[in-house]
């Protein structure tokens, strides 16, 4: 989904922007006003954390599906910062604590009952990561939002209101496939490309990764193209099968090792290789899958702490994009990373089809 907002943070006026961007997203997401209240709730009491206690960062909202059995579109908003970080992140989320003199300590909480899902995660000293999911429909009171195998962020080339790149999930029996596709060049046109990759795997999921990129060649050839990076994990079989084709980059972590998973040169809908080779490698409780666009700089830095690497793909995604970054270099393309963990469902009737 190519709508994307990204505030930054750094003074009083930016925590209406946060509001106004939540409040923009679940209106291009058709949610109801209670759901939009909720949403505003959560962008204005992350941003303000952003202010009081982290000197400033980003806010970042996505629209995404929404989980397994959901129907509709979620809005999803990201706080990232730089900031001292917090030292007890169970304390944090319980009201009436702050290391802030006259604040009432209810900010977390008031995130995490708002939130369908709601995941923090905190470094002292290098900074934190939040994101919450607000669903179409609230969960039952009480009861915690069923684990996701999947999650991303989006973010666009200087704060544009579309992003060319994509990414998506779907679940088609023994087989967990995730996409990620960036669309040649910027804007529009570049998200349609990208939105139509993303599109076309619902239906195309129960394939091998070549075959889903040959049907996407066929799909995109009325767009301007797209590279494009399909993961499939066989869960009977405990393998991810990986292709790509175009300038999209991968690594995968099995043990305590980390590695690159190389695409073949070529654009998606334009010049598509006659041979598409793929990586089999095997996929195990604590293997965990990376894929991003371009706009992710080159020498970025795997993950290594284990708190985070046992955290919602969502957050993970987050994290990588944040640490990726900075003022010396600056993004010079659209960016997304996603993220694909083992499934932990819960449920024989927690199927994505």
């Amino acid at each position: 989904m190519s709508r994307v907002w990204e505030v930054p943070v750094h003074d009083s006026t930016r925590v209406r922007d946060a509001r106004i961007a939540a409040r923009e997203a679940c209106a291009e997401a058709g949610l109801v006003p209670a759901r939009t209240a909720a949403a505003e709730l959560v962008a204005t009491e992350l941003a303000t954390n952003l202010l009081r206690h982290a000197g400033g960062g980003h806010m970042v909202v996505n629209l995404v599906d929404p989980p397994v059995g959901g129907a509709g579109v979620s809005v999803q908003l990201f706080s990232l910062d730089h900031g001292p970080g917090i030292a007890d992140v169970g304390a944090a989320l319980r009201d009436g604590w702050s290391t802030a003199e006259g604040s009432l300590g209810a900010g977390l909480g008031s995130c995490r009952r708002s939130s369908s899902a709601f995941h923090l995660y905190s470094q002292p000293g290098q900074g934190t990561v939040a994101a919450a999911r607000i669903d179409p429909e609230p969960g039952r009171r009480g009861t915690p939002a069923a684990p996701v195998p999947a999650g991303g962020i989006t973010v666009a080339l200087g704060q544009a209101e579309q992003c060319g790149d994509a990414w998506g999930w779907v679940r088609s029996g023994r087989l967990l496939t995730l996409l990620l596709a960036d669309g040649l060049g910027h804007g529009a046109k570049a998200a349609h490309a990208s939105s139509a990759a993303v599109a076309e795997l619902r239906s195309c999921a129960h394939l091998p990764p070549p075959d889903i990129l040959r049907r996407l060649h066929a799909v995109l050839r009325p767009t301007r193209g797209a590279a494009v990076t399909v993961a499939q994990v066989d869960t009977e079989r405990a393998e991810l099968g990986f292709a790509g084709v175009g300038n999209v980059g991968a690594r995968v972590r099995t043990g305590d090792s980390w590695t690159s998973l190389v695409s073949h040169p070529g654009i998606v809908g334009a010049y598509f290789p006659a041979h598409v080779p793929v990586r089999r490698v095997p996929w195990q409780g604590d293997s965990l899958l990376v894929v991003h666009s371009d706009g992710l700089p080159s020498r970025w830095r795997p993950p290594e702490d284990p708190r985070l690497l046992g955290q919602d793909p969502s957050v993970v995604a987050a994290a990588i994009l944040r640490d990726a970054g900075s003022p010396a270099r600056p993004a010079r393309d659209d960016t997304s990373v996603a993220v694909l963990a083992p499934d932990r469902r819960t449920s024989a009737h927690d199927s994505r089809l």
